[in-house]
């Protein structure tokens, strides 16, 4: 502030200086020139010397104002930088806590697994529970889980109540706490599975085949692919409203106990070929969008398809109903095929609209036959 004031009386005093000594120097030189004159021009000297004076800060104030835009990019470019870095960081920071989560997920998965293989049973159960947290928590590792889980319930396991034959005396207290670990993993499967009312679930897959399942609930959830040959199921076998994505391969499965799945809906194949039921079997308002495979199934109560949508072919070829049928589904049944297919005519028989009974060499044995199955014979 002090240099533009010197500055300023600087030119203040060259251009009076200017001023005198131009008008002197017009008057003394030239006789034609008049005072009046003299002091005009005088002026414009003087006002010459102010004007380039003025030039001179704006020049400089354009200069500063140059060099305050360059310092003021130079900060704006160390600020992205800065933040690129920070950014940088913070990325590094994120996966190293990612890669410290997942060594931690591993380790509590190894561990639970681990576990599953002590002799004591509450241990087992809590590893179980472990297995199910670990799900809950990492999305990624549900799939791996409910696979563990499953494959748990595959272990041998020679329940006397699972020949279905009267239990003759005490059942040892050791397969009795077995049971228990078992059905705890048979319930944490299905409370890891998503249910129907969830907008586009993830589709999970089980594979139980072989294993003896006690109180399988799968109501109102959804499933990818089910794998369950030569599974024996006891107690009631809830399917009710399940949606299926996946094939339902349920070959040579026996049901010691009921099956209800009503409603349930399959969008790919239902294989229940050579399946035993002691118990009855409804299929009552299901869905059925891929081929139906009850080839040599053998049922001893009563099967209910009643209302039953089929999109698919329906094979029902070598099947035995020995307590009664309902197949009054929802028409058209595309498809079917009923070669050898007995049922009990001494107990009611539902059959849709065409289809009659045609009574075999057996006491009280009929066959299913229909149009359709004839011409296509």
């Amino acid at each position: 502030m002090g240099e533009r004031k010197i500055g300023l009386v600087a030119t203040i005093a060259i251009a009076v200086v200017v001023l005198v000594s131009v008008s002197i120097a017009l008057l003394v030189f030239d006789a034609r020139t008049t005072g009046a004159d003299a002091l005009r021009t005088g002026g414009l000297a003087a006002g010459s010397v102010v004007a380039l004076y003025a030039l001179w800060l704006n020049d400089r104030r354009r200069r500063t104002e140059e060099k305050r835009q360059e310092l003021e990019t130079q900060r704006q470019e160390l600020d992205r930088e800065r933040y690129a870095l920070e950014q940088q960081r913070q990325a590094l920071e994120d996966r190293r806590t990612a890669q410290d989560h997942v060594r931690a997920a591993d380790e509590r998965f190894a561990r639970a697994v681990e576990l599953l293989g002590n002799e004591a049973d509450q241990v087992r159960v809590g590893a179980l529970h472990a297995l199910a947290g670990l799900a809950r928590n990492n999305p990624d590792y549900a799939q791996t889980v409910l696979d563990v889980l499953c494959s748990y319930l595959r272990r041998p396991f020679d329940h006397p109540k699972w020949t279905g034959d009267p239990v003759p005396g005490k059942i040892p207290e050791e397969l009795q706490r077995e049971r228990t670990v078992r059905q705890t993993a048979s319930k944490l499967v299905v409370s890891l599975l998503p249910t129907t009312d969830e907008v586009d679930p993830p589709r999970y897959d089980l594979d139980i085949a072989a294993a003896s399942m006690d109180r399988f609930d799968l109501s109102g959830r959804v499933v990818g692919r089910l794998d369950a040959q030569a599974c024996r199921f006891r107690h009631r076998t809830n399917l009710e409203g399940a949606v299926f994505h996946g094939k339902v391969d349920l070959h040579d499965a026996t049901f010691l106990h009921p099956l209800q799945a009503g409603k349930a809906v399959f969008h790919d194949r239902l294989i229940l070929t050579c399946a035993k039921s002691r118990a009855p079997v409804g299929f009552e308002l299901a869905e059925f969008h891929a081929e139906v495979n009850l080839q040599e199934a053998r049922f001893a109560e009563h099967v209910s398809f009643e209302q039953a949508a089929f999109f698919a072919p329906c094979d029902l070829r070598r099947a035995r109903f020995d307590h009664g049928v309902d197949l009054r589904a929802k028409p058209p049944i595309p498809g079917v095929a009923l070669h050898n297919t007995e049922v009990n005519a001494a107990v009611d028989n539902a059959l849709p609209e065409g289809w009659e009974l045609e009574p075999l060499a057996a006491p009280n044995r009929a066959r299913i036959s229909h149009q359709q199955e004839e011409a296509h014979a």
